[in-house]
């Protein structure tokens, strides 16, 4: 991977800083050096110390820039799991959005190809890909996915298909003509009615063991009356709809 980000911990605070950043808070400056390294220690002018932590894929989610709402990591854990996608998979991602699943992706060791339509948002998205440390492996590209379709699937089939736009049935569609065979389609969507009609589109291009999910977590509540299922918050992120190329 390219040069990251670090995340730098002082009990509840942390920040996203870069070798070389200069920082001030009100615990004093931080100035981080450019050879900073995965557990060193940083002080600020007024002597608070920070722990220089390497960025994880979790701290994605909580510290990448937003240009909408991201793919929860429940989802994109499911996606990973699901598709299998490993280091040196081709992926073709569709609904850049923030880069969150791109850079997960990315991290894993996959070559990603990923469309963004709005160009605002494929500028964050690159820079979140060096922030990442994927700006390498992740080659953002703007525009529609879906007037594409016909040049790539000229090029080397793709390992691993993942769709979070609400065109995907259409890419659905053309599924056999850009998969490897046994490559794996993921596609996300938060209603049910895009969900219903992607798993439509890939029974009828003949995908095999096509799925649908619903994404449902809840957190546990702990006291001294019992445990049970937390009240606050429905717990629902989205659908996921998967399936493979035989």
């Amino acid at each position: 991977m390219t040069d990251a980000a670090y995340l730098l911990v002082h009990e509840d605070r942390e920040y996203l800083l870069e070798p070389g950043e200069e920082f001030g808070t009100d615990l004093g400056v931080l100035d981080v050096p450019e050879d900073v390294a995965d557990g060193d220690t940083v002080e600020t002018h007024l002597g608070t110390e920070f722990e220089v932590r390497e960025l994880r894929g979790p701290d994605l989610f909580n510290h990448l820039e937003r240009t909408g709402a991201p793919m929860m990591p429940r989802d994109v854990g499911l996606v990973m799991g699901h598709t299998g996608v490993a280091g040196g998979d081709r992926v073709l991602d569709a609904g850049t959005g923030t880069g969150i699943l791109a850079a997960y992706l990315g991290r894993a060791g996959a070559d990603v190809t990923t469309y963004e339509i709005d160009p605002d948002f494929a500028d964050v998205a690159r820079g979140n890909m060096t922030t990442a440390g994927v700006a390498d492996r992740v080659d953002v590209r703007t525009g529609d996915l879906t007037e594409e379709l016909d040049a790539l699937a000229d090029e080397e089939p793709f390992d691993v298909l993942t769709l979070d736009t609400g065109d995907a049935p259409a890419v659905v569609e053309r599924a056999n003509d850009l998969l490897a065979s046994g490559g794996n389609l993921a596609v996300y969507s938060p209603f049910v009615e895009g969900t219903r009609e992607a798993a439509l589109a890939a029974r009828e291009a003949g995908l095999e063991g096509v799925e649908t999910l619903e994404t449902i977590q809840r957190e546990m509540d702990f006291s001294d009356r019992g445990s049970r299922p937390s009240t606050a918050g429905v717990g629902h992120t989205g659908y996921l709809v998967f399936g493979r190329r035989p």
